[in-house]
């Protein structure tokens, strides 16, 4: 890895419309399956029902996203038609979901599936039909992987960087630090714990005093949470989804174990995790982030989070605002269609894959200042840069500057 780099802050974003022009000039128009001159056929699969439903908002704020551009007169002049299905967080069920949407649907491309387990079950079969599987909802690392899936792009920072730059920051303020982990036992918590695990280094994974896991079916975890405390451990990283975050720091608050509480970014959001967790059980969290907290005042200005406020009360009146899955949906359906306004009337799946591979510091609307959306032909990681905040209130403050992969070397 490179020294680490620091990108520049963004001056502004300016005006956010979707405009239905953006189309380079080229000698005729090109399809495949899910694009013709009137509309482009988008899937999606999304834990609706389930332990991890708490994502499902990320699904409806994208299809409201494209509802909007619609409204505006389409994509390039065309509709967009955003097919979206449940799939549990079933691995199973999210195969049988992607083959409908395939091979039923006939969609263009699957955009922004969510969870590790869900997106590998499929890749496989995406990339053997040659179906773009984009802008993948996991940080796992293996969605950068260009020469042997070269129909799959992740978007978020990845789940090693983001562990490794964790780990880099407890050895950096607490050296002397009995490390307590909660992990959930599949890839999305491997991938977090083994980032982690590079950040300490060999000399330093005898920090880790306790490794609990848990399944994504089981009930709670308050046994994990004893378990932890008992280990006299006085920093927790805590990987864990939206449910399982809640209830680890309404449980610890409980047992009365007061470590320093790292929290993987996933679990980020006001909404689903730290108001049902109890807002003052939660002061003093860290977690790295990538986007703005469109809910905090210091961005009240900002167009970009102006401009989701007015979509949010248009297109979503009844919903949450405080869920940071409505952020996430926003701005990532926004890197979606500006990788298709660059496609132009070229629909072809590869092209799609080759204007998403060609991104060049597009600035995606709630992205924190400093980051922005990069890609090539050989990085397929969008998004590589975060920054630390802690909980201080009922928002997020930021410290520290920001920080990219090449940190974690």
């Amino acid at each position: 890895m490179t020294e680490l780099k620091r990108r520049t802050v963004i001056a502004g974003l300016g005006a956010l419309a979707v405009t239905p022009v953006f189309a380079p000039a080229i000698a005729q128009k090109r399809y495949d399956e899910g694009a013709n001159d009137r509309e482009i056929k988008i899937g999606n699969i999304m834990p609706y029902s389930g332990n991890a439903s708490a994502y499902g908002v990320i699904g409806r704020t994208s299809e409201a996203v494209m509802k909007m551009v619609n409204d505006a007169g389409g994509l390039n002049g065309r509709k967009v038609t955003f097919i979206t299905y449940d799939d549990g967080y079933s691995p199973p069920k999210a195969v049988e979901m992607v083959r409908k949407l395939v091979e039923e649907d006939k969609v263009l491309l699957v955009f922004n599936p969510l969870g590790t387990p869900s997106n590998t079950a499929i890749q496989r079969y995406l990339n053997q039909r040659k179906v773009p599987q984009l802008f993948v909802a996991t940080g796992a690392s293996k969605w950068g992987n260009p020469r042997q899936f070269p129909w799959t792009m992740g978007w978020q920072p990845d789940y090693v960087t983001e562990g490794a730059i964790y780990a880099k920051h407890i050895l950096s303020t607490k050296p002397d630090a009995k490390i307590g982990v909660l992990m959930q036992n599949d890839d999305y918590g491997k991938d977090y714990f083994n980032g982690f695990k590079q950040g300490l280094g060999p000399a330093n994974e005898r920090r880790i005093v306790q490794l609990s896991t848990y399944e994504v079916t089981d009930p709670t975890i308050d046994s994990q949470m004893i378990q932890l405390k008992n280990s006299g451990a006085d920093v927790f990283f805590n990987i864990t989804t939206p449910k399982f975050a809640a209830q680890a720091i309404k449980k610890a608050a409980e047992i009365a174990w007061k470590p320093v509480h790292y929290l993987n970014n996933v679990s980020s959001s006001f909404g689903s995790v730290l108001k049902p967790a109890g807002i003052d059980n939660a002061q003093g969290i860290m977690v790295a982030l990538y986007r703005k907290d469109a809910n905090d005042p210091q961005w009240a200005n900002s167009p970009d989070v102006v401009a989701w406020k007015a979509f949010m009360a248009k297109y979503m009146p009844n919903a949450d605002i405080r869920d940071d899955g409505h952020n996430f949906g926003f701005s990532v359906a926004h890197t979606l269609l500006q990788t298709l306004k660059q496609a132009g009337d070229n629909l072809t799946r590869e092209n799609v894959m080759k204007e998403a591979a060609n991104l060049r510091a597009f600035e995606s609307p709630l992205l924190l200042p400093g980051i922005k959306v990069n890609t090539s032909p050989t990085d397929f990681y969008p998004i590589q840069s975060v920054q630390l905040a802690r909980v201080k209130g009922e928002s997020f403050e930021l410290f520290g500057s920001v920080l990219s992969n090449e940190s974690t070397s």
